[in-house]
C-alpha cells in the first residue's frame, strides 16, 4: 500500500476516533424514562400554572374572556400535543422540536425552532421561581433571592445525578401536587356560585359586558395567561433519548398528560374565582391560597394545607423545567449551534454545563420579581416555536410521505393547520398585552439568530441524530 493510501486511511481512522471521543463525553442514560413517568414528567411542567399565573388573565380578560381563551387554548395544546406524537416517534431525539424544524426546514429551521423554545424554557423557571417566593412569603414569612437561589442550586444539584433518579423524584413531588389540586376542587364545590364569576366591573370597551367585562380585546390579552396552563408540556419529546420504547411512550406521555391539564385547567377556572370572585383573584400571587382563605378563613387548615403542598406543584414545573432547557441546550450544542462545551455530560450522563448556565441566567431574571412579565416572555418563545413545529409536521407531511410514522396523527395536517393557525393568533396576542416586554423577548431571539448567522453555522458537528437523518435523506433523494 502506498504512502499517501496509508496517510488517507490514518486520516479516516484519527477522524473516526475524534468524532467517537467527542460523542463519548456526551451520552444522555438511555431506557432511564417508561411512559408514566412521561405522563408525570408533561404534568410537572405544567402543573405549576394551576397554582398561580393564570389568574392574570382575569385581569386581563375578566372571567369570561379568560375562559373563552382556555378553551382556545386547550384547542391549540390538544392538536399540537397529537401533531408532535408523530414527529416524535419519527424522530426520537434529545432535540425535541429543534430536531423536527431541522428535518423540514434545514439547520436554521431547527436552529429558529430549538433557540425559540429555549427562550421558552430558561426564562419560564425564573417566574416560577418568583411564586414559590411568593408562597414562601405566605407561608413561612421568607421570600425574595434567598429563595429563588435556593430553588436553583438545589434541583440543578438533583439533575446532576442523572435523570432517572431526577424524574423519579419529580414524579412523587407532581403527585404530591396533583393530591393538592384535588384538596382544593373539593373544597370550593360548595362554595360556588356563578354570580362570583362576573364581578368584575364592566368596563367601556367594544363588546363589554358581565361575560367580558373588558370586551372583545379581553380575550385576546388572556390568551398569554391561558397559555400558562398548558405551557411547556410540548417538552416531554425531549426525553426521547431517555425514554423506553419512544414509538409508544412518547404519544402516550404527550396525549396523557394533555388530558389531565385540561381537566384541571377547567375545573380550577369555574371553581376558584367561582367561590371567591373573580375580582378578588385577578392581581394574586398565590390564587389558590387567597381563594381558600376568603372561603373559610386565612388560619384554615385548608389554606395552609394547600399554601405548603401547593408549593409542590410550583416546585415540580420549576424542576421538570431544569431537565427540559438542559435537554435542549444539549442538542443545539451537541450540534454546533451553541457552544459545544455545553453539551460535556459527566459520570452521571448529565450535561452539567446545560443545567448550570441557563440556572445562572434565570436566577439573574428571578430577581426582578416580575413573574407576570416573565411569563410574557416565556410565552413568546413558546408561540415562536410551536408555529414553527406545526409547520414542520404540515411540510413533512407533504414532502415527505414516506417516512416511518409509528403513530399518525389523526385528522392529519387539518390537525396541525388548527395548532398553527391558533399558535399564529397567540404570538400577536403577546404582542397586544405589553409590547415592551414582548419587544424585549424579540430582541433575545435576534441575538440568538446573528449568533448563528455570525458563528455557529460555520461550526456545525456532523454524526448527531439530527445530522445524520438528514444526510441519510439527502442520499435517499439523490437516489431518486
Amino acid at each position: 500500500m502506498s504512502k499517501n493510501a496509508n496517510s488517507q486511511i490514518d486520516g479516516v481512522a484519527r477522524s473516526t476516533q475524534a468524532e467517537n471521543d467527542y460523542f463519548a463525553k456526551r451520552q444522555l442514560k438511555q431506557g432511564a424514562v417508561g411512559w408514566v413517568l412521561l405522563i408525570g414528567l408533561g404534568v410537572a411542567y405544567v402543573i405549576s400554572g394551576d397554582f398561580a399565573g393564570w389568574n392574570f388573565g382575569l385581569a386581563q380578560g375578566g372571567w369570561g374572556g379568560m375562559f373563552v381563551a382556555t378553551i382556545v387554548v386547550a384547542i391549540m395544546y390538544l392538536c399540537m400535543c397529537l401533531s408532535m406524537s408523530e414527529m416524535a416517534t419519527m424522530l426520537p431525539t434529545a432535540g425535541g422540536g429543534y430536531s423536527f424544524a431541522r428535518t423540514a426546514f434545514g439547520p436554521l429551521g431547527g436552529y429558529l425552532t430549538g433557540t425559540a423554545i429555549l427562550i421558552e424554557y430558561a426564562i419560564a423557571p425564573a417566574a416560577i421561581a418568583v411564586f414559590i417566593g411568593a408562597y414562601c412569603e405566605s407561608l413561612f414569612g421568607i421570600g425574595g433571592w434567598m429563595v429563588y437561589l435556593a430553588c436553583y442550586i438545589v434541583f440543578i444539584a438533583i439533575h446532576l445525578k442523572g435523570a432517572g433518579e431526577a424524574l423519579k423524584i419529580m414524579f412523587i413531588i407532581t403527585a404530591i401536587a396533583c393530591i393538592a389540586l384535588g384538596v382544593f376542587i373539593v373544597a370550593m364545590i360548595p362554595h360556588f356560585d356563578s354570580k362570583n364569576l362576573f364581578d368584575i366591573a364592566v368596563g367601556n370597551q367594544v363588546g363589554a359586558s358581565s361575560f367580558l367585562p373588558y370586551g372583545y380585546v379581553g380575550i385576546w390579552a388572556a390568551v398569554p395567561y391561558a397559555i400558562w396552563f398548558f405551557l411547556a408540556v410540548e417538552g416531554v419529546p425531549l426525553a426521547a433519548e431517555e425514554a423506553k420504547d419512544p414509538a409508544k411512550s412518547l404519544p402516550r406521555g404527550l396525549i396523557g398528560s394533555m388530558l389531565i391539564l385540561a381537566t384541571f385547567a377547567i375545573l380550577i377556572l369555574f371553581l376558584g374565582p367561582g367561590a371567591a370572585g373573580a375580582d378578588a383573584l385577578k392581581d394574586s400571587g398565590a390564587p389558590l391560597v387567597d381563594a381558600l382563605a376568603s372561603v373559610y378563613g386565612a388560619n384554615s387548615w385548608l389554606a395552609s394545607f394547600v399554601n405548603f403542598v401547593g408549593l409542590a406543584g410550583l416546585i415540580a414545573s420549576f424542576f421538570s423545567i431544569i431537565y427540559a432547557y438542559s435537554r435542549q441546550i444539549f442538542a443545539l450544542s451537541r450540534a454546533g449551534y451553541l457552544p459545544k462545551k455545553l453539551s460535556l455530560t459527566n459520570n452521571n450522563k448529565a450535561p452539567y454545563l446545560a443545567l448550570i448556565v441557563p440556572g445562572i441566567i434565570g436566577f439573574l431574571l428571578s430577581l426582578t420579581g416580575e413573574g407576570d412579565l416573565l411569563i410574557l416572555m416565556a410565552v413568546f418563545g413558546a408561540t415562536v416555536s410551536y408555529v414553527l413545529m406545526m409547520a414542520s409536521h404540515i411540510k413533512l407531511r407533504l414532502s415527505r410521505p414516506d417516512l416511518a410514522r409509528p403513530y399518525r396523527t389523526p385528522g392529519g395536517i387539518f390537525t396541525s393547520g388548527i395548532a398553527l393557525g391558533l399558535a399564529l393568533l397567540a404570538v400577536i396576542a403577546g404582542l397586544m398585552v405589553d409590547p415592551k416586554v414582548w419587544f424585549m423577548a424579540a430582541g433575545i431571539y435576534v441575538v440568538l439568530i446573528l449568533y448563528f448567522v455570525i458563528f455557529s453555522r460555520h461550526h456545525l458537528v456532523s454524526g448527531t441524530p439530527e445530522e445524520e437523518f438528514a444526510q441519510i435523506e439527502a442520499a435517499a433523494d439523490e437516489l431518486n
